[in-house]
């Protein structure tokens, strides 16, 4: 088998002896029919020119699917760029507001936030050229550019946030901006807002082959441990995660104490700031006072050590209060590592209950999940073993790439059919 752009990645290789992760690789978790599927519906839309929006490169799980899911679809021969918009530090304060209000806090949506707003979205419009063939455009920040081009293609709004229960004056002007696009991907049907144009339900999905993700030798795993002076010597609980409050990182602290009084471990909490998140920085320090021997507190742009981490950990919590979906539940699933999820969002969609992890309300309940885990290396073992086939079932990439190759092929069709431009 061969993807449409074999050819050229053959070129680049011979040039700088580099490769791109293809479709092919994948077989070994997946199987040949589905490498198969993926290849022929890759063939019927290579001549399109697609492109990502959105406001970070790093930090957090929509930069981390872009990242892969981008060069992906690339090695399947469909031109896939990603662009990223620039905002000054009240821009980026007002949407991490907006964030926080899509998934229930309160804002004070005033005259001034929403000119700061739209006047960043109109000043990226003008730099940022997108006469793509489809564009999608990633969560609140970028929201609002749909209104400066003259398109030649369909817009999609991907939104990564837990909607359960959004501001309702924030989602009421955002609609205004969301229902000029021509479909709204979202995470869940749970999230579903009965908008006026088509729905989408896409669940986000993991690169196995990542630096994050990849394999480790057990050298390689003590390596990066030591490296960052992280303890061995006894049972590892650890949360990987930005720095957000909707992960809660003061709770898992609360839950870790609790826990140590029966059994003997070391808390490891990793995080990195995101640079559209200016709240980062102050959880961050926050945190720190918490810190002693046996709680280690990292703020890191590490993937080797976020891999090691989640390897060498007896559990990972991810005790998340509103979670769009969790990137990093499926990671840590992914290495056979049980996780103490909190009972919210897309968690929900990865975790099953008592059967490859845990779902928890509260810190008590997260301490006692801890504990039971800790003692319990059987347990620990068949939860893990469960955890990873899952994520091979439901949550690699190659599997969400089809997902988005389906929904070019659907517009395809549609341009074809009715023989015009959008």
């Amino acid at each position: 088998m061969r993807t449409p752009g074999y050819k050229y990645e053959v070129r680049v290789a011979e040039q700088t002896g580099h490769r791109l992760v293809r479709a092919e690789d994948y077989e070994q978790f997946v199987g040949p029919e589905m490498v198969q599927r993926v290849l022929d519906k890759a063939r019927l839309v290579s001549d399109l020119h697609v492109v990502h929006v959105n406001s970070t490169y790093y930090g957090g799980g929509v930069a981390e699917l872009l990242s892969s899911s981008t060069l992906l679809l690339n090695s399947l021969g469909i031109k896939t760029g990603w662009r990223l918009i620039q905002g000054s530090p009240d821009f980026f304060t007002i949407t991490k507001k907006m964030h926080n209000a899509l998934q229930g806090a309160d804002i004070n949506l005033s005259r001034r936030k929403i000119r700061i707003y739209e006047e960043v979205a109109f000043e990226n419009a003008v730099r940022i050229h997108l006469d793509h063939d489809v564009v999608i455009v990633n969560d609140p920040q970028p929201l609002p550019m749909i209104e400066h081009y003259r398109r030649r293609g369909p817009w999609i709004w991907r939104c990564h946030i837990d909607l359960t229960s959004p501001h309702k004056e924030v989602w009421r002007y955002l609609l205004g901006f969301i229902e000029k696009y021509d479909a709204a991907i979202f995470t869940m049907k749970e999230y579903s807002k009965g908008l006026s144009i088509p729905e989408i339900f896409f669940m986000p999905a993991i690169n196995p082959f990542s630096i994050k993700n990849r394999e480790l030798s057990r050298e390689e795993m003590n390596e990066r441990l030591e490296r960052a002076k992280i303890p061995t010597d006894l049972p590892i609980v650890a949360q990987v995660s930005r720095f957000d409050r909707w992960k809660d990182p003061l709770g898992v602290i609360q839950a870790f104490r609790m826990a140590r009084k029966k059994v003997d471990c070391t808390l490891v909490l990793l995080g990195n700031i995101a640079t559209d998140d200016p709240e980062g920085s102050a959880v961050y320090r926050s945190l720190l006072d918490n810190r002693e021997d046996r709680i280690i507190i990292l703020s890191l742009q590490d993937s080797a050590l976020v891999n090691a981490v989640q390897r060498k950990a007896a559990v990972v919590v991810q005790k998340s209060i509103r979670e769009g979906f969790g990137l990093t539940v499926a990671e840590a699933m992914w290495k056979g590592t049980p996780v103490i999820g909190g009972n919210a969002g897309g968690i929900r969609c990865q975790i099953k209950d008592g059967v490859n992890g845990y779902l928890v309300n509260g810190v008590e309940e997260t301490a006692d999940r801890m504990v039971k885990l800790l003692r319990d290396g059987k347990l620990r073992n068949e939860m893990g073993r469960k955890a990873r086939e899952t994520v091979r079932r439901n949550f690699l990439l190659i599997r969400l790439v089809e997902q988005y190759l389906d929904l070019l092929n659907s517009f395809q069709a549609k341009h074809l059919l009715t023989r015009k431009k959008f």
